[in-house]
């Protein structure tokens, strides 16, 4: 039996013993059901993954500790998607019904805490600098928080972290593989994607191999991206090109090339690289996979009227770490991813 197959049987049983409602939090006392009046303990969560021992539950030193936040200023509760939920609103019943007709399985709506344009939700809000700390990705988390960024895009050893903050808030996890060179070979980029999401990753955004794909040795890149690929089903999968370095023909083969395996996104750059996304990149890059797969800007996006462009071109996503200020129509200021 492989790794697949086992996974696909444990998916089963829980799925199964979830709906009969024999899983649920437990206090850890010997007391007779609804007789315990002390709050119920929090399971500790082990996973497969080598984040999650170093980040959870969150433990700081006394002097940084206070600085991290783990909710929202507002204090306000997490999503419940219902009702009840302090965040959305309720879809009519026939609004609801007509998504659902079109094939949506879930239906979520999310309200800013503060104030920003409609780019928002297309948002991949990034910090991966090599010395990011704890405290500037729990300020990344808690941004991405109050306005509903798609995701927070962060380096491997800080997803069971971000994971952690954001739990409850509909905002993804995304991490990156084989980055920033996608020179490592297609069983440690795999390898590395599943351990992403064993810790909590929903999103991967994985580095081509750009040699390879310039030595004209296009079986090995479309392996590459397929052992990725294999290893993130059940996840969005982001493949980036790092356009600086490739020729329009070369952009197209890795395109369609991801377009074959089943990747849910192309991406343009690194933002490590010599240069970063334009709107030429990203028109010719929708041209090459149709309109029904994503495509991501990435790579030098540092105002609102830049990211606008990019979204004209045909960009579904945009990866920033200047996203504050382009969702709030800000001066774009410094440098950055």
């Amino acid at each position: 039996m492989n790794e697949n197959e086992l996974r696909t049987i444990v998916d089963a049983v829980v799925r199964e013993l979830a709906a009969k409602g024999v899983l649920k939090s437990s206090c850890g006392c010997s007391e007779s059901k609804g007789s315990c009046s002390s709050s119920p303990k929090k399971e500790v969560r082990v996973t497969m993954g080598s984040a999650g021992k170093l980040f959870g539950p969150l433990t700081l030193g006394p002097a940084k500790a206070a600085a991290v936040p783990t909710k929202p200023e507002s204090s306000e509760k997490d999503h419940t998607h219902g009702p009840d939920c302090p965040h959305c609103q309720p879809l009519s019943a026939k609004a609801a019904q007509a998504l659902k007709a079109l094939g949506a399985d879930r239906i979520g709506v999310c309200h800013a805490a503060k104030g920003c344009n409609a780019i928002a939700p297309i948002v991949d809000h990034t910090l991966l600098k090599p010395n990011a700390t704890q405290e500037e990705v729990a300020k990344l988390c808690e941004e991405a928080r109050n306005y509903c960024f798609a995701s927070v895009c962060v380096n491997p050893s800080y997803v069971a972290l971000s994971a952690q903050l954001l739990k409850g808030s509909g905002v993804k996890v995304c991490t990156v593989v084989g980055f920033p060179l996608g020179s490592t070979t297609p069983t440690v980029k795999a390898l590395e994607a599943r351990d992403a999401i064993a810790n909590g990753a929903d999103e991967i955004d994985m580095v081509i191999n750009v040699g390879a794909l310039k030595s004209g040795n296009d079986a090995l890149v479309l392996g590459d991206i397929q052992a990725v690929r294999d290893a993130t089903r059940g996840r969005v999968l982001k493949v980036i090109l790092e356009t600086s370095l490739l020729s329009d023909d070369e952009k197209v083969r890795a395109c369609r090339m991801s377009k074959q395996v089943g990747a849910d996104f192309v991406k343009t750059a690194t933002g490590f690289g010599p240069g970063g996304a334009t709107a030429a990149d990203v028109k010719l890059m929708r041209q090459t996979v149709g309109p029904l797969m994503g495509v991501k800007a990435s790579g030098g996006i540092r105002d609102t009227a830049t990211a606008q462009v990019m979204i004209e071109a045909g960009a579904t996503r945009l990866g920033t770490s200047a996203s504050v200020g382009i969702v709030t129509d800000a001066k774009p200021a410094g440098k950055g991813y």
